[in-house]
C-alpha cells in the first residue's frame, strides 16, 4: 500500500499570526492568503499538471489544534489512502487521534508520533 506521498503542509504556532504572515509576505516574498497562509503548487511524476500544493500556515498561539501533542507544529502529510493508512497504522500499535473526518478540502485523520508530535495525514479530493 503507497501511504505518504508528499508534505501537504506545516502548521505552527505564532504569537501574531497576521503580523508574522505579512513579514513573510513582505521580507520572502509568499504570497500569503486571505485564509492566512501560503500555498506552493508543484509537479510530480505522478502529478505533471502541477495540480497539489504545500501549505505554510501559522495558527493563533493558543490553538488547541495540535492536541494533544504540546509541539508547537504539526506536519500534514500527502497521503494515497487515508481510511486504508489509518486501519494500518491501527494494526500496527500506532496511537491514532480521534476518527477520521471527510470534508470539501478532503479525508483528514491525525496519528502521534513516538516522541508526542501529532502529525496530521490529509488525503486531498480528487483531481488533486
Amino acid at each position: 500500500m503507497q501511504r505518504v506521498t508528499g508534505i501537504g503542509g506545516i502548521f505552527f504556532k505564532s504569537r501574531d499570526p497576521a503580523a508574522l504572515a505579512a513579514w513573510y509576505q513582505k521580507h520572502l516574498g509568499l504570497e500569503v492568503q486571505p485564509w492566512g497562509g501560503a500555498a506552493f503548487s508543484w509537479v510530480t511524476p505522478d502529478n505533471p499538471g502541477g495540480v497539489g500544493t504545500t501549505l505554510w500556515t501559522p495558527f493563533k498561539e493558543d490553538t488547541t489544534h495540535f492536541a494533544p501533542s504540546t509541539a508547537p507544529f504539526m506536519l500534514n502529510l500527502r497521503v494515497a489512502d487515508l481510511h486504508g493508512l489509518i486501519t494500518a497504522l491501527r494494526a500496527e500499535g500506532c496511537e491514532v487521534v480521534g476518527e477520521p473526518q471527510d470534508s470539501e478540502y478532503g479525508k483528514f485523520g491525525w496519528v502521534m508520533d513516538p516522541e508526542g508530535r501529532k502529525v496530521e495525514l490529509w488525503e486531498p479530493p480528487a483531481g488533486q
